[in-house]
């Protein structure tokens, strides 16, 4: 482990265009979601941009499949909304907690869509959770990107568990720095300022969320 100079913590209030739209389909039905789920809240732009720390204009471009949202931003979106991860990106399951005990099985054929990065801090993720229950966890397929913007970090309410499943990840938790290979495993509290990159090629992860009070 080796220790970097402290950067300070900036969440992605605003963010470059990419240069172009990638995965429209996917992201198209994300930002739909995202802006039904405010809709039937009666919440506006600047409601949500207030709620979740995120600006107007970042929020408006997500919601029109124009910009990548990183999981700790659609995780932030979705505790504004009070709806889960989940929901936002498989379609809306069932609302409150299911009736009798359930089985959500996703085979790997069914991880869609993925999310893929088009930012300087944007990364792939695809569901690991089917869409048909409410859950009170997330769990993702994640690929980490080789660059990343060295001034900014994710920090969101909840609890985050990450298993590296193939290649080797520099890992970020405020000002220390961790080399991650597979098998190795980080628990930690997702407020803290947080980041991670691919070394040597591509990485990939199993990450769980929880959110706080879930």
């Amino acid at each position: 482990m080796s220790t970097a100079q402290r950067a300070k913590p900036t969440r992605p209030k605003s963010a470059p265009a990419p240069a172009r739209k990638v995965e429209a389909s996917a992201l198209d039905k994300l930002g739909a979601r995202i802006q039904h789920c405010r809709s039937k809240q009666q919440l506006t732009l600047e409601g949500l941009a207030e709620l979740s720390g995120l600006s107007k204009g970042y929020l408006s471009r997500i919601e029109n499949g124009l910009q990548t949202p990183p999981l700790g931003t659609l995780i932030r979106i979705a505790g504004a909304l009070n709806a889960d991860v989940t929901s936002l990106i498989n379609g809306e399951g069932t609302h409150g907690a299911p009736a009798s005990p359930f089985v959500s099985i996703v085979r790997k054929t069914e991880r869609s869509p993925v999310i893929r990065g088009a930012s300087a801090f944007g990364y792939d993720y695809a569901s690991l959770i089917g869409g048909n229950v409410t859950a009170k966890m997330e769990a993702f397929l994640f690929t980490f990107p080789s660059n990343i913007d060295k001034y900014v970090f994710f920090e969101h309410d909840g609890e985050e568990f990450l298993f590296i499943l193939s290649g080797r990840v520099e890992w970020q938790i405020g000002h220390e720095r961790h080399l991650l290979e597979a098998g190795d495993a980080v628990y930690f509290d997702a407020r803290l300022p947080h980041r991670g990159r691919a070394l040597d090629g591509e990485a990939s992860a199993l990450v769980v969320a929880h959110r706080a009070g879930g």
